[in-house]
């Protein structure tokens, strides 16, 4: 019978609490949809071991409550973990060190709606990127670079769906 294919293919895109699984490619060092924002940063620092990635995540509780982060090989599908599941409360700043992303330039932003999916591996939303957005700006100054992702959440926000502004 046809209908268990049908049945097997929708529960596959459907997470623990039944909401469907979206899954957007994010390009510019922002991105915003309702209920997320994103906003990406360099901190330089002395060196290339020392410099890292900085995204600011700032999310609505009730929408999207925990936040897992994997980086992708794309080349052999090999998947490590960036950042385990934790709640986002509200705002969180993932630090990758940046030479990270030469072995596993997808990074996979999964967001969960609650603590058991997130235990569950059901992502509601996951925005996937292909390496470091080109138009992300290096800090050496940590004060800058806080003031910068204070101000392009509220950009992203106000220009929904990542489109640079």
């Amino acid at each position: 019978m046809r209908w268990h294919v049908a049945l097997a293919s929708f529960m596959a895109c459907v997470g623990v609490e039944g909401a469907a699984q979206t899954v957007v490619h994010g390009s510019a060092d922002a991105y915003a949809s309702p209920g997320v924002a994103m906003a990406w940063s360099i901190a330089r620092g002395a060196d290339e071991a020392s410099t890292a990635i900085v995204v600011r995540v700032v999310a609505d509780p009730a929408r999207y409550a925990w936040l897992a982060v994997r980086g992708v090989d794309p080349f052999t599908q090999q998947q490590q973990a960036i950042a385990a599941p934790q709640a986002i409360g509200g705002t969180r700043d993932v630090r990758i060190p940046r030479a990270r992303f030469a072995d596993t330039p997808r990074t996979e932003w999964q967001f969960y709606p609650s603590e058991s999916a997130a235990r569950a591996g059901a992502a509601t939303l996951v925005v996937y990127y292909l390496g470091v957005p080109d138009t992300t700006p290096e800090f050496a100054d940590a004060t800058k670079a806080q003031a910068y992702l204070a101000d392009r959440i509220v950009r992203a926000r106000a220009n929904p769906e990542g489109a640079p502004r």
